[in-house]
């Protein structure tokens, strides 16, 4: 009995909160997350593009000996900066000099003998009038007066010459510029047919940037010419920037001079050049930079910041807001990166809305409240560019 009294009076308190329980409301679903977007505007946009180069010097002269000889003397401070015609160094003079009086020797008798056939012809001259001498005499003192003439400027070349090569025992700098590092000491044997190396000046105070572009970017850009979607100055006009090692931009700005017209078939890439000034020169031959060029505007751009894109494997891809609040996945295309902000190729139009903030609470086919919807603003001038891949 006592254990049925227990189960009826449990009964009577669990029936009543059953129904209490089946009379209450379901819980409120959560609701939507809210987001901050930005509404595309099409708007001109830099096209920059940036490529790895090197920098060389604007003149480079490496300075040989012409004559043979022993080097007495280096008449130069190395890594300094020298005049045109600044002596470098002293070849041993003495053996050119003897052949210098030598030749100046053979050119006073070949004056001598000039002479003394002179004054032969003009005694014929008389004597040939009178029909003393035969024509064949007075023709053969001709012909001697005008062999010695020869060789009296065959001697005067051959002196000519032998003082030259006596003033290259002298070696000058033939340009202006940083010298380098003598490539022989006192007392090493020089040689004119060797062309033995005896130093190098390079010219920087402007200096060139040497990169090149793969075959198949230059046709992209050739494409988008064509069909209107980038405005390209002429080449002298196109402005390049420099990135250097440290990360720092250098600011000096430089300009395209050279851009080759054929494909190189190991590389498949195009030479192009830059020229740039080197205040201080700072800027030194052989030193890797990376070379941003302002190849241009897109008259029809967008730009949308680095947040709003998710990078996959698959491609980029941003969360767009569709109809009735929902947000949606769309792929797009994507250019170099401009500051903190992605250049938007394809995938997107003016007037879409792109979620910018929140999309960590979003999932695709998912109503979302919009916090704050603010117009694309004109992209500022970047403060850096980076190739789409990187």
């Amino acid at each position: 009995m006592g254990r049925v009294r227990r189960l009826a009076l449990s009964a009577a308190f669990t029936f009543p909160l059953i129904l209490a329980a089946c009379g209450a409301e379901p819980p409120a679903a959560p609701p939507p997350p809210e987001v901050s977007i930005m509404t595309v505007a099409v708007q001109a946009i830099p096209n920059v593009i940036e490529l790895p180069g090197r920098i060389q010097a604007i003149r480079t002269s490496e300075v040989r000996a012409r004559v043979d000889g022993i080097v007495e003397a280096r008449l130069y401070e190395e890594g300094s900066d020298v005049a045109a015609g600044k002596a470098l160094f002293q070849i041993d003079p003495r053996q050119l000099r003897a052949s210098s009086s030598a030749v100046q020797a053979q050119l006073a008798r070949a004056q001598a003998t000039a002479a003394n056939a002179a004054q032969v012809v003009n005694r014929y001259q008389g004597l040939i009038a009178d029909q003393a001498i035969s024509k064949q005499e007075y023709d053969a003192a001709v012909a001697a007066q005008r062999t010695a003439l020869a060789d009296v400027a065959l001697a005067r070349a051959q002196l000519d010459s032998a003082r030259l090569n006596l003033g290259y025992s002298t070696v000058t700098a033939p340009i202006s510029g940083r010298v380098g590092r003598a490539q022989v000491t006192e007392g090493a044997l020089v040689s004119a047919s060797g062309g033995t190396l005896l130093t190098t000046i390079e010219q920087i105070d402007r200096i060139y940037v040497n990169f090149s572009q793969s075959s198949s970017d230059l046709l992209t850009v050739r494409r988008d010419l064509s069909k209107g979607l980038l405005n390209m100055p002429s080449l002298g006009r196109v402005v390049v920037r420099l990135v250097l090692e440290d990360g720092s931009v250098s600011p000096v700005i430089g300009h395209l001079d050279f851009l080759d017209l054929s494909i190189d078939e190991s590389t498949g890439t195009a030479a192009l050049r830059a020229e740039f000034a080197n205040p201080g020169q700072t800027l030194l031959p052989g030193q890797f930079v990376r070379a941003r060029i302002e190849a241009g505007t897109r008259p029809d751009g967008m730009l949308v910041p680095q947040r709003a894109v998710k990078l996959t494997p698959q491609g980029a891809t941003v969360m767009v807001i569709g109809p009735k609040d929902v947000a949606v996945s769309r792929p797009v295309v994507l250019g170099e990166l401009q500051g903190d902000r992605w250049v938007v190729r394809s995938g997107l139009k003016a007037g879409d809305r792109v979620i910018v903030d929140g999309l960590q609470k979003v999932t695709p086919g998912q109503p979302v409240r919009i916090a704050k919807a603010a117009a694309a603003q004109p992209a500022a001038q970047p403060a850096a560019a980076k190739p789409a891949g990187q």
